[in-house]
């Protein structure tokens, strides 16, 4: 099946993971990648958070497979900044192989943040958002 943003917001928490869970890695995408923030997934408020994150604060990110590095899209006007290296390891949700998005050597400010993501479709992926070890949000990619 394929999915887009709007349906991933549609979903619960718990349909959100299950996706996760039933996902492969993928390839380490390259290149730009639009990104949606899902806060509060399933809800009526879904959808304007992540339009305001989105237009405010964080636009997705730009890959670089062959460096193995990241870079966030942030702000109003979609500053490349907060590098992330990215490798393939085992997640922390259910020890299986995915993508990992690690800050923690490479950014002061998200030294704490760890995102995980697998492709859900053709150039599409959902992601999870850790600080330290704890759970925050959810997220998607679309190449």
């Amino acid at each position: 099946m394929a999915y887009d943003a709007a349906q991933l917001m549609d979903m619960s928490q718990e349909q959100l993971d299950e996706l996760f869970l039933a996902s492969p890695a993928g390839d380490i995408p390259n290149g730009q990648a639009q990104g949606t923030a899902i806060i509060a997934p399933g809800t009526k408020f879904t959808e304007s958070i992540a339009s305001i994150i989105n237009h405010f604060g964080w636009q997705g990110k730009v890959f670089d497979a062959q460096k193995g590095v990241l870079k966030n899209r942030i702000l109003m006007f979609g500053v490349e900044a907060i590098v992330a290296k990215v490798y393939k390891g085992a997640s922390w949700l259910d020890g299986k192989e995915c993508i990992v998005l690690d800050y923690s050597e490479t950014s002061l400010l998200a030294h704490w943040v760890r995102d995980e993501i697998r492709l859900i479709g053709p150039g599409f992926y959902l992601g999870k958002v850790y600080w330290s070890k704890k759970r925050l949000i959810d997220f998607c990619l679309q190449f």
